[in-house]
C-alpha cells in the first residue's frame, strides 16, 4: 500500500499532536493542507504569509506545542522570516513548512528557486530538508521536539515540490511515535540555598517576572513565593497576569523607582535586554545583586555578572526556592522603608494617569480611551496589543488577571503581529476555553500591517473585537484641517511629515465589508455604546475605530520610541 508525501507530512504532524496550521496555499503545497484537514488538523487560510507565521507562533506560546505555518516556495518562505525571527527571539516553539522547487530543476533557475534551507538557518534552531519520503516522519518528529526542548524557538522544514505527490510504499517508511514532553531540569541545590540567603539578607528586594514564567506555567508557584516571602514584583509586558496585576505586591506603577533602587533582583524567566535596560546604571544600582533563573545556560551572565545562577525549568526552580523558604520561614517586612517608597510612587503615578483619563476635552486622549475600555471589556479576555503609544500606554492602563493573556510586539518589537496573534488566540480559545473573548487593541499604523486579515476573521467567524486607536499617524498625526493646509504646499510626498497617515480613515468599513460590525467613534459616550454592543454580541467580529487627539501622547511629553522609558 502506498502513501503520498503530502499524506506523510500530515500524518507525521498529527502523530506529534499538532492541532493548528496557518498558511497560504499554492504550488506546490496545496495538497499538504488538504491532507492536514483529512487527518483532523485545523487549517486557517490567511491573507499574508507574515501574519500566518505570527499566528502559528502565538499558538506555540499559548499551548506549549508549536503551530504550523505552511507556505509556498521562494517569496512565500521569505515572507515567513519575520515570523520565524519573532518566534525565536521570543523563545516560542514554531514549525514552518515551505515548499521548494523540484529537485531535478535545482540550479536551472526553477520557478521560485531559492536557497531556503540556508536562508532558514539564521532564524531557526533547525533548518532541514528530508532526503527522502521515508524519513519525513523522523524529520517532523525532530523538528517538533527541537522547537520545544531547551529554550523554545522556530524550526524550518523544506519540502521539494516533487515530494508532495510522489508515492512510497508504507512498509519502507520510518514511522515515529509522539516525542516525549520536554524534560524538566532543576537548579543545583547549593545555588538555590545561596539565592535564598541573598534574598533573605536584602533590604530592597524585587522579583521580575518574565514571559518565560508565563510559558512554563509557573503562575501557582510564583504566586506562592510572592505571598510567602512578601516580595514586591514587576512583570515584563507579556508576563502581566502570571500574578494578577491587582495583587497588592505588584509595583508596575512604580517601575523606574523599583528598578533603580532594588539591591537584590530575582529574574524569573526574564532577560536583561533592552526591555529591562540591560540591568545597567543609571537605571539600576551599580552594586545590584542579580539572581538569575533561566532555562538557557547561555543567557546566564548576560550584561551583569550574577550573584547566583539557577539553571532549569522556571516552575521547577521556583518550587525549589519555595521549599527553601518554607524551611527558613523568612518574610520581607511589609512596613519597610522600601515598601513605603514604592507605595508612595505608585500612588503618585496612578493619580497622574487618572487625571489624564478624566479629561473631558475632545478629541479624546489615550488615557480616556483606555479608561473606558478597561471598564467594559471582560476581565478574563485575551488582550492583543500593538502600536507605539497605543501599546505603551495600554500596558500601564489595562490590567491582566490571568497568565498568557497578553500578546504584544514582544522582545523583537515587531509591528504587524496583532491580527495574526488575535486569530491564533481565538482559535485556541474556541477549542480550549469556549466563551473567552479576544480583544485586539491596535494603533492605526499597526493595524495597517495586516488589516486584510479582517477577512480571515470573518471567514472563520471568530468573534474578535478589534479596537483601532486612531491618531492619524505613527506616534502623532495631523488633524483634517492641518492636513488640508499641508497639501497646499504641494505634493504630499515632499511636504507631509513622514509620520502622518490619512486623517479620519474609516478602518471600521474594512470590517463591515466582510460582514462584521464596524463602529466609528468620537466621544466617550459613543465609545461606551460601541464597547457594550460588541461585548454583548458574542457571535460577530467587530471593529471600533476610535478617533483620538492626533497630538495625544503619554505623560512625559517625549518621543516614546527614543526612550522607551516605561516599557
Amino acid at each position: 500500500e502506498s502513501v503520498s508525501g503530502a499524506q506523510l507530512i500530515a500524518q507525521a504532524l498529527r502523530a506529534q499532536n499538532i492541532e493548528y496550521m496557518f498558511g497560504i496555499v499554492g504550488i506546490p503545497v496545496t495538497e499538504i493542507a488538504v491532507a492536514a484537514q483529512a487527518v483532523g488538523i485545523k487549517y486557517v487560510g490567511m491573507r499574508n504569509e507574515q501574519a500566518a507565521c505570527y499566528a502559528a507562533s502565538a499558538v506555540g506560546y499559548l499551548t506549549g506545542r508549536p503551530g504550523v505555518c505552511l507556505v509556498v516556495s521562494g517569496p512565500g518562505v521569505l515572507h515567513t522570516l519575520g515570523g520565524m525571527a519573532n518566534a525565536t527571539i521570543n523563545c516560542w516553539p514554531l514549525i514552518v513548512i515551505g515548499g521548494s522547487s523540484d529537485r531535478n530543476q535545482e540550479t536551472m533557475g526553477a520557478f521560485q528557486e531559492f536557497p531556503q534551507v540556508e536562508a532558514g538557518r539564521l532564524y531557526n534552531k533547525l533548518s532541514v530538508r528530508p532526503s527522502s519520503l521515508e524519513v519525513i516522519p523522523a524529520v517532523v518528529e525532530k523538528a517538533v521536539r527541537t522547537s520545544m526542548y531547551g529554550r523554545p524557538g522556530s524550526c524550518y522544514i523544506d519540502i521539494p515540490g516533487d515530494f508532495v505527490n510522489l508515492q512510497v510504499n508504507k512498509s519502507s517508511v520510518k514511522y515515529m511515535e509522539c516525542c516525549l514532553p520536554p524534560p524538566i531540569s532543576m537548579a543545583d541545590h547549593s545555588a538555590v540555598s545561596k539565592a535564598a540567603s541573598v534574598i533573605a539578607l536584602s533590604k530592597q528586594p524585587l522579583l521580575i517576572i518574565g514571559k518565560g514564567a508565563a510559558y512554563s506555567h509557573a503562575e501557582n508557584s510564583i504566586r506562592k513565593l510572592v505571598d510567602l516571602c512578601g516580595l514586591p514584583f514587576l512583570p515584563t509586558p507579556m508576563a502581566k497576569g502570571v500574578v494578577p496585576d491587582n495583587h497588592p505586591n505588584c509595583v508596575a506603577a512604580a517601575r523606574s523607582t523599583a528598578l533603580q533602587h532594588a539591591d537584590v533582583i530575582i529574574l524569573l524567566g526574564a532577560r536583561l535586554n533592552w526591555i529591562l535596560h540591560f540591568g545597567l546604571p543609571p537605571r539600576y544600582r551599580q552594586d545590584v545583586k542579580i539572581i538569575q533563573i533561566d532555562i538557557c545556560a547561555e543567557e546566564l551572565g548576560n550584561n551583569v555578572r550574577p550573584t547566583a545562577t539557577l539553571l532549569g525549568d522556571l516552575n521547577a526552580v521556583t518550587e525549589q526556592l519555595l521549599e527553601e523558604f518554607n524551611k527558613r520561614s523568612w518574610k520581607y517586612p511589609s512596613n519597610s522603608e522600601w515598601w513605603q517608597k514604592l507605595r508612595e510612587k505608585i500612588k503618585n503615578n496612578m493619580e497622574r494617569s487618572k487625571a489624564l483619563a478624566l479629561q473631558k476635552s475632545l478629541p479624546m486622549n489615550y488615557y480616556t480611551v483606555f479608561h473606558h475600555i478597561r471598564e467594559l471589556i471582560p476581565k478574563d479576555c485575551i488582550l492583543v496589543s500593538e502600536g507605539a503609544n497605543t501599546m505603551d500606554i495600554g500596558r500601564t492602563m489595562l490590567p491582566n488577571f490571568y497568565p498568557r493573556q497578553r500578546l504584544d510586539a514582544g522582545t523583537f518589537g515587531t509591528m504587524g503581529v496583532g491580527l495574526g496573534f488575535a486569530i491564533a488566540a481565538a482559535m485556541v480559545a474556541r477549542d480550549h476555553t469556549p466563551g473567552r473573548r479576544v480583544v485586539c487593541i491596535e494603533g492605526d499604523s499597526a493595524f495597517g500591517f495586516s488589516g486584510m486579515e479582517v477577512e480571515t476573521i470573518c471567514r472563520y467567524n471568530l468573534p474578535i473585537l478589534i479596537i483601532v486607536v486612531n491618531n492619524n499617524g505613527i506616534y502623532t498625526g495631523l488633524d483634517a484641517n492641518s492636513w488640508e493646509e499641508m497639501l497646499k504646499f504641494g505634493d504630499p510626498a515632499t511636504c507631509v511629515p513622514p509620520v502622518s497617515l490619512l486623517p479620519n480613515a474609516h478602518y471600521e468599513k474594512i470590517m463591515s465589508a466582510f460582514g462584521g460590525k464596524g463602529y466609528f467613534v468620537k466621544t466617550p459616550e459613543e465609545l461606551q455604546n460601541a464597547l457594550k454592543a460588541s461585548v454583548t454580541d458574542k457571535q460577530t467580529p467587530s471593529l471600533i475605530n476610535v478617533m483620538i487627539d492626533p497630538q495625544s501622547e503619554r505623560k512625559k511629553q517625549e518621543f516614546p520610541w527614543l526612550t522607551r522609558s516605561n516599557l
